[in-house]
């Protein structure tokens, strides 16, 4: 008991998962079977997905003390590759796949990563300039035009199933795990907690930050392009119009996790946490009949409310209790 208060007391997701808790109680009792209803529940997964690996892809960056801002253009210009591939060239769709993922990683490396890692340019303003840029791309290429994409395979990933669940399901249980082994158990993600805390202790330690950050906005493309595959699938075609709010919305989930947005404290636990948040507030306004213009007023005060969580937390006071733990969050990949 002592064990469990105590972390409920110094966890930095503690306080969203109670309010997730309370929120799937309120529209439990207040929706019924309309909210508990298993389709109801893989639909709200479903709808999450894309978010969920965004998200996950974003909390590598926010660790290191940066934001990626192009993520939402990365989803739309990926699915707009994944179409031209499989349609355009007559790929096979398991290639059409690779390619638009491995795609995304370059894009994020050689682009966002170089700019910011090696050359030194704000993240904000890259990853600004470069969300512009890829989504002019896309309404150039794809004449604003909607591209469908006719594949059983690419179809499967946004609604097939195994053993009973969904292929998104299974998409952000695989990316969650990865992404948490990653952080917790390899040097890479001592060295992405390493640059986060202190970028030039970091150097000084022999670390290469310059490959670490280039290799974290590689780790946000793929996961960007990923989501833009599953996006795909979901709507059977490629869309010059998704992804506009993902980059605000991955913001708010990595936030409400307790990554830090100054670098080096958080991981993917909480970040999935954010998102569980999140989507089951949007799905259950959905069912009361919250118009989609609210959801997105809630979604940004959500995100405010996070960054100023987050400057509490930082405070002298909340970095007193942080000290005390922070052998513990420095190693922990959720």
């Amino acid at each position: 008991m002592n064990r469990a208060l105590g972390w409920l007391a110094t966890s930095r997701y503690a306080a969203v998962l109670l309010l997730l808790v309370g929120i799937v109680a309120y529209f439990a009792i207040s929706e019924g079977s309309r909210f508990l209803s298993s389709a109801n529940i893989e639909n709200l997964l479903g709808s999450v997905s894309i978010l969920w690996i965004v998200a996950i892809g974003m909390t590598f960056v926010v660790l290191t003390g940066g934001i990626d801002l192009s993520v939402g253009a990365v989803v739309a210009l990926s699915g707009l590759v994944l179409a031209k591939v499989f349609n355009g060239l007559g790929a096979p769709a398991p290639l059409a796949v690779v390619v638009t993922v491995a795609f995304g990683a370059l894009l994020g490396a050689a682009v966002n990563g170089l700019l910011i890692g090696r050359a030194r340019l704000s993240f904000f303003v890259v990853t600004l300039g470069t969300a512009s840029l890829y989504q002019g791309i896309v309404s150039i290429w794809s004449n604003t035009q909607t591209e469908y994409i006719d594949s059983s395979l690419i179809g499967g990933i946004g609604f097939g199933s195994a053993l009973g669940v969904s292929t998104p399901i299974w998409i952000m249980l695989g990316v969650f795990l990865v992404a948490f082994a990653v952080l917790r158990w390899t040097y890479f993600g001592r060295d992405v907690y390493a640059v986060g805390g202190n970028i030039e202790a970091a150097r000084l330690s022999g670390i290469n930050t310059t490959a670490t950050l280039v290799a974290v906005y590689g780790v946000v493309g793929a996961c960007a392009a990923l989501a833009g595959v599953v996006q795909a699938g979901r709507l059977g075609a490629s869309s010059p119009d998704v992804g506009a709010e993902i980059p605000l919305s991955a913001a708010a989930a990595v936030l409400l996790g307790g990554t830090s947005f100054l670098g080096g404290i958080g991981g993917v636990t909480g970040t999935a946490v954010g998102v569980l948040f999140i989507g089951t507030l949007q799905n259950g306004l959905a069912i009361k009949g919250v118009s989609s213009f609210w959801q997105q007023v809630v979604t940004g005060v959500i995100l405010i409310v996070a960054v100023g969580i987050d400057r509490i937390q930082q405070s002298p006071r909340g970095l007193v209790l942080r000290r005390r733990i922070r052998g513990e969050e420095m190693t922990d990949g959720g």
